[in-house]
């Protein structure tokens, strides 16, 4: 298999399982160095294991957790060329009136303010290096509304707007930042927010965890003056009317 990342260096968030486990399997086939996070120490180690990628337990939430991860991997590899913000979830998807102020506050922190922590650590780094890339991982539900999702979408809508600054920021570094705005997955996110699983046949054309890896893949390895701002990827056997 090409080798397009070879010796290049990513930090991929909720790397235990789900889109992130495909993520990071997909950039470590292209020769990327891979370090995965998340909150789950034992998960972590067995994804890490069966990718043969290096893991690091640490809450995308937690300040202090990215500072640590951060300087494990720099004091390690010496750089950081790809950041895929990918941790996130639904938390609590019901309507306004049945949130909490904790639910609320929950959504918030993992969906958008975990990704500008993780953000705002890597663009020194990639500006010194004159390179990287910074891919944050939206949602559908930043550009259509739902019922319950109103509070979700809101933080992926922000995590969009805060991508589009951020490349303006980094663009004269040489580092882009690109946003994937994936909807219908064959991940846990449908059961983890208390939505119950899709039918077999249906996951099955859910887009695939590795699917998304590729698509991402693909985005770090255009060359680099080249920086797609943003990529809507729908299943086809999700039905959106009117589109």
């Amino acid at each position: 298999m090409p080798t397009p990342l070879k010796g290049q260096v990513a930090l991929i968030t909720g790397g235990a399982k789900g889109y992130g486990a495909g993520i990071a399997e997909m950039l470590a086939a292209a020769g990327a160095r891979v370090w995965i996070t998340g909150r789950d120490p034992a998960a972590l180690r067995k994804t890490a294991k069966r990718l043969g990628v290096k893991s690091l337990q640490a809450d995308a939430t937690v300040p202090a957790d990215w500072d640590r991860a951060i300087a494990a991997i720099t004091k390690t590899a010496g750089r950081l060329d790809i950041l895929v913000n990918n941790a996130g979830g639904g938390v609590k998807i019901a309507s306004a009136a049945e949130q909490s102020d904790d639910t609320i506050a929950a959504s918030i922190a993992l969906n958008l303010t975990a990704a500008i922590y993780g953000c705002r650590r890597a663009a020194p780094i990639m500006q010194r290096q004159k390179s990287g890339i910074i891919v944050n991982i939206s949602s559908v539900c930043s550009r259509y509304s739902w019922p319950g999702w109103g509070v979700y979408g809101a933080a992926k809508a922000g995590l969009e707007n805060f991508s589009k600054s951020l490349y303006l920021e980094l663009r004269p570094h040489g580092v882009r930042v690109t946003t994937v705005i994936p909807s219908w997955g064959a991940t846990e996110f449908g059961h983890a927010a208390n939505l119950g699983p899709r039918d077999a046949a249906t996951a099955a054309k859910c887009i695939q965890p590795v699917e998304l890896g590729k698509i991402i893949t693909d985005l770090c390895a255009l060359p680099p003056h080249l920086c797609v701002q943003e990529t809507l990827v729908w299943p086809t056997v999700q039905e959106v009317s009117p589109l």
